[in-house]
């Protein structure tokens, strides 16, 4: 039960001693509520104030060593907890030990869930177990582990092909039951004697499978993590290679076999996605037929919808995407064959920060509102044509002007000199140029001498 005892059900030390509230797990009596194992159920109602008329549900389940559990009815209306220690009826002679795991309506929930009648359960809970019962319990639980090792020895003398995993005693002492497990059926009717003669009990045989016995044992995975069969997983379904090869893992024996012996449960686990993202992969392209060669498929990368291809002697693979390899595929079957396998790798999208446009408080006004300079009106120059001569003339003049600045004096006076032929051949033109700089100078002159004047 994962407290103090959990392989005995036990449920702290404080469940031992008569007359007090079982401990669990620091929860004051809610020893459930922790999750210990798989099969802990939370009791939800518990902290609910329940009507004064209300008459409580006369079923209790019981758990037991092991996974096992079981209903019992209350019908001397005893106030149980979860957690506490009772004396049963068994389904056979004298009586069982076992602690409560939940009580009132939630039970009826669980009968629902099990599909069991409550009509259907029969057995009674005795009492409250005393300081007898639980010194008698305690001791057969102690006993288990050499009579587990006794029953092997007896096995091995036989010759009997069997494993016995473990041993389950009832809590008057007076039965204990036998796991194992076996490849086939085994006889053991002279087993059963020689134990009883020996162990002067009676004896039960089980056999259970591989998997049971790892939920019964536990033990840590190859993932470094406690089994899944002993902490969680309470239904084992068949697992097949085929989940292997789905997943594209390597059908090597030792890496997925679990502890059992058998494939593991994990092969299962999110079997469902792999197969819905293999809807949009081909699997019957495995090569694809080029100008260049014949390139063979090396592997397929499924949720990245990504297919592997290698020419043969090539160290490289090149990676395809699916589009292109039924594009490929669709040209071989037409008999037609592509130039070579070009992939063009899929640029990521780069997202882009995205900036919030927050208000201020005080308003959509900026802050820095006076620091600002009031900004200066220029006159309207009246707009002309495009397509006009002399706006062609003054955009080339201020382009050259613009050119002529930027250089340094030095390079405008080399220029000059060795371009005296061009001067002296359109004298007109120079004439016009030396008259347009100098009303352009002039006009900046006074832009600067008067720079309020443009804000009247």
């Amino acid at each position: 039960m994962g407290c103090g005892s959990c392989s005995s059900g036990g449920c702290g030390s404080s469940s031992t001693k008569l007359g007090t509230v079982p401990g669990g797990c620091n929860n004051n009596g809610s020893c459930m509520t922790s999750g210990c194992n798989k099969l802990d159920v939370y009791d939800w109602l518990s902290d609910m104030d329940l009507p004064s008329n209300y008459k409580p549900f006369d079923i209790v389940e019981v758990r037991f060593k092991g996974s096992r559990k079981d209903f019992y009815l209350n019908t001397d209306n005893l106030y149980l907890e979860m957690g506490e220690m009772v004396a049963v009826e068994p389904s056979t002679g004298g009586y069982d030990i076992g602690h409560v795991s939940l009580t009132g309506e939630l039970v009826r929930l669980q009968l629902k869930k099990n599909n069991v009648d409550p009509e259907t359960v029969l057995k009674k809970i005795y009492r409250k177990a005393n300081e007898n019962d639980i010194a008698k319990f305690e001791a057969a639980k102690e006993l288990e582990w050499e009579t587990m090792h006794k029953a092997r020895k007896l096995a091995l003398d036989l010759g009997l092909s069997m494993k016995i995993s473990d041993v389950d005693y009832q809590g008057d002492k007076t039965k204990a039951t036998f796991f194992f497990t076996a490849e086939g059926r085994v006889d053991f009717r002279e087993l059963i004697k020689k134990m009883a003669e020996s162990f002067r009990i009676r004896i039960e045989m089980r056999q259970i499978g591989m998997r049971q016995e790892a939920s019964r044992l536990g033990g840590i995975g190859s993932c470094g993590r406690e089994l899944c069969c002993s902490t969680w997983l309470t239904d084992f379904k068949t697992v097949s290679t085929s989940a292997a090869r789905y997943k594209n893992l390597s059908l090597n024996t030792l890496k997925l076999a679990g502890q059992c012996g058998k494939l593991k449960c994990c092969l299962n686990f999110e079997l469902d996605s792999y197969m819905d993202a293999l809807k949009d992969i081909p699997n019957d392209v495995d090569r694809i037929e080029t100008q260049t060669g014949v390139a063979y498929l090396q592997k397929t990368d499924i949720f990245k919808k990504t297919m592997w291809f290698s020419f043969p002697g090539a160290e490289s693979w090149i990676p395809l995407s699916i589009h292109k390899v039924k594009e490929f595929a669709e040209m071989n079957k037409s008999g037609s064959k592509p130039l070579g396998l070009d992939y063009v790798p899929e640029q990521k999208e780069v997202k882009k920060p995205i900036v919030f446009d927050y208000e201020n408080v005080v308003g959509q006004d900026s802050l820095t509102r006076l620091d600002e300079k009031s900004k200066r009106r220029k006159k309207k120059k009246p707009r002309l044509n495009p397509n006009s001569t002399l706006v062609k003339q003054e955009n080339t003049a201020t382009s050259r002007d613009i050119k002529e600045q930027k250089q340094p004096v030095q390079a405008r006076v080399e220029k000059t000199a060795l371009q005296p032929s061009a001067a002296s051949a359109n004298p007109q033109k120079t004439d016009q140029k030396k008259k347009r700089r100098f009303n352009n100078n002039r006009n900046k002159n006074r832009n600067n001498e008067n720079p309020n004047k443009g804000g009247e």
